[in-house]
């Protein structure tokens, strides 16, 4: 119906409307989710040792992901030659977990909650961070499932032990992940230059299984090669930190580090990695979208979690013969 010379349909344009992942449907009850992906927020940041700011993280990138809303067509890549994410991959948003100021343990705990319900209800859980200690509770989620590899995509080895008696900030996450009878080992890369790891939390994470990359090892191995050390036959848990990026493209972070990758760079990886491999869950973390007011970090970080869903769900249609 036309009004005063103007079609009053719904265009349902990115910058309209309430804002949810790529303006998927909000679901409030965690107990009714029936999807086959569950994005939650975990806004919270109180892990930092630096800047703040990665709590505003998750509506920076729900923001920036509008811009993908692609609607019932999907999205074609004509380089794959492939459509991917269509109607058939059901996506939802689960909103945030809810943070207690200053309470680490009940905020990570609330977190947990929201990825177990995600896990419960069959759907892939996705979460947007958040600080790096997000991933702490996430991993802790899948207590009592069936072990699993986890691919880090970070600028930091995060394998502190304790430091000034914190054991949940976000130096610690792939730390207390290694020490999960659930997680088989973890391939680290884009390790670089100022860490916020000592060497001898290098040597044991060497020790408890971990293939450490940085940024140029990759580039001299190449994509192929260093995404063949993620071991098959085992799901793969991924996690990224935004601050695995250049800050040239990725300012938008509480620790910046130059020398990382460019977006093609891990993107490929990340293509290639979910060929043949399970993936059970997946985070992004250290999104600071204060420190970019070009908003290119949220966009770049919500253009990779689009892609890399679009990955994931394509190699399983081929995996199944579909």
């Amino acid at each position: 119906m036309a009004m005063h010379g103007y079609d009053t349909g719904r265009l349902n344009l990115p910058f309209t409307g309430i804002c949810t992942f790529a303006k998927k449907p909000y679901v409030a009850d965690w107990e009714t989710l029936d999807a086959d992906v569950a994005v939650l927020g975990a806004p919270f940041d109180a892990g930092t040792q630096w800047r703040a700011g990665a709590r505003f993280g998750p509506r920076g990138v729900r923001e920036a992901s509008t811009l993908f809303s692609f609607g019932h067509a999907g999205a074609y890549d004509h380089e794959d030659d492939v459509t991917y994410l269509g109607e058939e991959v059901r996506i939802v948003d689960m909103g945030d977990a809810d943070i207690v100021h200053t309470d680490t343990l009940r905020s990570h705990a609330n977190i947990r909650a929201g990825v177990e319900a995600a896990l419960r209800a069959g759907a892939l859980p996705v979460v947007i961070g958040g600080d790096h200690s997000v991933n702490i509770p996430c991993i802790e989620a899948y207590e009592g499932r069936t072990p699993f590899h986890i691919l880090q995509i970070d600028a930091h080895l995060d394998f502190v032990d304790e430091r000034h008696g914190v054991t949940r900030g976000h130096g610690n996450p792939m730390r207390r992940a290694a020490e999960k009878p659930w997680v088989s080992g973890l391939t680290q890369v884009g390790i670089r230059n100022v860490s916020s790891t000592a060497k001898e939390g290098y040597e044991a994470a060497r020790g408890m299984g971990s293939d450490i990359l940085s940024v140029r090892q990759v580039r001299r191995l190449g994509i192929p090669e260093t995404a063949a050390r993620i071991p098959q036959g085992v799901p793969l848990y991924i996690t990224i930190d935004i601050d695995a990026f250049c800050p040239s493209i990725a300012p938008g972070t509480g620790t910046p580090s130059h020398g990382g990758f460019l977006y093609y760079e891990v993107l490929e990886l990340l293509q290639q990695a979910v060929q043949g491999r399970e993936i059970v869950g997946i985070d992004l973390v250290e999104v600071a979208p204060d420190y970019d007011p070009t908003g290119s970090t949220s966009i770049l970080a919500a253009q990779l979690l689009m892609n890399l869903l679009g990955f994931v769900f394509h190699a399983r249609r081929a995996a199944s013969g579909v």
